[in-house]
């Protein structure tokens, strides 16, 4: 096979590739492998023009062994690192040919399995505090304080707190799996979003007041307001809004519901629906807002805790906002409050391009 035949092939790789000639020369790059390395690399000595000691074990190893060999090889840089596996065959029996490297971008899939760690890890975490607290006080009620009525009682209380608190955090689990799970099926039932606001300014004014959330469906309401959705998952997310924002907002501050329409949103393309859920707290500060619906991720760890929040309420709005085909948007200052804002296309508007 020739020169031109080789170049041909190895530029077809649709991953970094390079072609190292019999006379231990990098002979010929794809462009992938251009951009990785550089295009100065081409024509010199693999040793001193690659001088990346991974790269350099795998190929010398299918060199010795005559045989494919595999490594792994990290580029460092500034936000995070790309990895990658590499992959070294000769090209023939007695590589005399060459041997033809390749490296394939796992980066991917190693940030899924460091994401599956970190989950495993917070949701001991999680579990562990309450397990704890459940486990002292029934050593304590079977032991010194079995006829103190006062401390009993006292104890109880704690302990079906910290029960609550783990039932709210394998519900919220089990919710998010649930919704991850459908999040590629497109909802088709025709919902009004302002039905949906009501029914979640309904069910929380019992415990927050009547004139906890004030409600301006203002041009919205009529038919204009209606989504293809899910009318469980749509009130999952605005109760969980809401019930945020009157946790987290001022004291007997109230929490400012806002529906609205517009002709064309400038980041789904399309008409849309869009509701503020607005309160008067303390605010957020901005680094903390690109990572609210992290899974587990607080401003306020303690705090959090203390009002009940399991950590996962604003992944779970993602998720689902994210079925709808819709978006979630997050303005702060300190000092000046929060809104989160979900937009969601309108039932007649065209899908995304």
């Amino acid at each position: 096979m020739d020169q031109a035949e080789l170049s041909e092939i190895v530029s077809g790789i649709p991953i970094p590739a390079f072609l190292i000639a019999g006379n231990a020369r990098v002979q010929t790059m794809n462009t992938a492998a251009n951009a990785l390395f550089g295009a100065e690399v081409q024509g010199r000595h693999y040793v001193t023009a690659l001088r990346q000691p991974a790269i350099l074990r795998a190929i010398e190893e299918a060199l010795r062994t005559r045989s494919r060999t595999t490594g792994h090889y990290t580029v460092s840089g500034d936000v995070s690192d790309q990895r990658f596996r590499v992959t070294a065959a000769p090209l023939g029996p007695d590589a005399v040919s060459g041997i033809l490297v390749c490296l394939e971008d796992i980066t991917p899939l190693y940030e899924a399995g460091q994401m599956r760690r970190d989950f495993v890890a917070n949701v001991s975490h999680e579990l562990r505090t309450p397990l704890t607290a459940l486990m002292g006080f029934i050593d304590t009620l079977q032991g010194p304080a079995r006829d103190d009525a006062a401390a009993r009682a006292r104890f109880l209380g704690v302990m079906a707190r910290e029960a609550g608190r783990m039932n709210r955090l394998v519900g919220d689990l089990l919710s998010l799996s649930r919704v991850e799970f459908s999040e590629r099926q497109k909802p088709e039932d025709r919902i009004k979003l302002s039905d949906v606001l009501r029914a979640s300014r309904a069910m929380l004014a019992p415990e927050a007041g009547q004139d906890a959330v004030h409600l301006d469906l203002g041009a919205g309401e009529g038919q204009s307001d209606i989504v293809l959705g899910e009318a469980d998952q749509l009130r999952q997310v605005f109760n969980n809004l809401i019930e945020n924002a009157l946790k987290y907002g001022g004291a007997e501050s109230p929490v400012e519901v806002r529906l609205s329409l517009t002709d064309q949103d400038p980041y789904l393309r399309s008409p849309a629906v869009r509701v503020d859920v607005r309160d008067h707290g303390p605010g957020i500060a901005a680094h903390h807002i690109p990572r609210l619906t992290e899974r587990f991720y607080r401003v306020d760890e303690h705090r959090s805790r203390e009002l009940g929040g399991t950590g996962l309420g604003l992944a779970i709005v993602k998720h689902i906002v994210q079925r709808h085909r819709g978006r979630l948007a997050i303005t702060s200052e300190p000092g000046a409050g929060a809104c989160f804002s979900v937009i969601i296309p309108t039932a007649g508007a065209a899908p995304r391009s």
